[in-house]
């Protein structure tokens, strides 16, 4: 109990400090690892219980629209990381599914953020999207003007590329800090290994 307790409140302060003195990606990495750290350690339910304290303690500090934002992905995704590790799963199962839930999470954001505000924010993305492949062509002296439907692929794309490697990140960190801490996920590719150099 005293486990899940510390471990929610760190994934709340992590995301409080984050919020108010943003560091850039620093901190935005380290977001679902104290629910997965516990999913590990303590199993299912603790894992469950953090995330919804850690949204319940968020929604008392920032308010409830900004604690579903931490809840859905981050939340979710300290859940869903700990039960791949915890089953022993590989790094490509465990990413895949992460890229999925925090490609989810940011149009769940997306949709939470232009209800907030009244306006279609992906609208808006894509319009100015548009215009600067508009501006690209031109200096390209391409005479096509770019299809809506390409303009939203790339967008589309470039979220779920944006949340591979942010999952990879996750991944390389998780198993340099999880080692420390007597709590092993399972090793990584052979070609993550020479990369990182890092004796097991």
């Amino acid at each position: 109990m005293v486990e899940t307790a510390f471990l929610a409140s760190t994934a709340s302060l992590i995301w409080l400090i984050n919020y108010y003195f943003p560091l850039g990606p620093l901190l935005r990495i380290f977001f679902p690892l104290p629910i997965a750290l516990l999913y590990m350690r303590r199993g299912f339910r603790a894992a469950w219980m953090a995330a919804l304290v850690s949204g319940l303690l968020l929604s008392i500090l920032m308010g409830p629209n900004r604690s579903i934002l931490y809840v859905m992905p981050f939340g979710l995704m300290g859940v869903q990381l700990g039960a791949v590790w915890r089953r022993g799963l590989g790094w490509g199962v465990s990413i895949a599914l992460g890229t999925l839930l925090g490609s989810i999470g940011f149009f769940f954001r997306f949709w939470v953020l232009s209800v907030l505000l009244g306006e279609d924010l992906w609208l808006y993305t894509i319009a100015q999207i548009t215009s600067l492949a508009e501006w690209i062509y031109l200096r390209l002296g391409l005479l096509a003007k770019p299809d809506i439907l390409f303009i939203q692929g790339i967008a589309i794309g470039s979220v779920i590329v944006s949340n591979l490697i942010y999952l990879f990140v996750v991944h390389l960190v998780a198993v340099l800090l999880f080692d420390r801490l007597k709590t092993p996920i399972p090793r990584p590719p052979a070609w993550v290994r020479t990369l990182i150099e890092y004796d097991y």
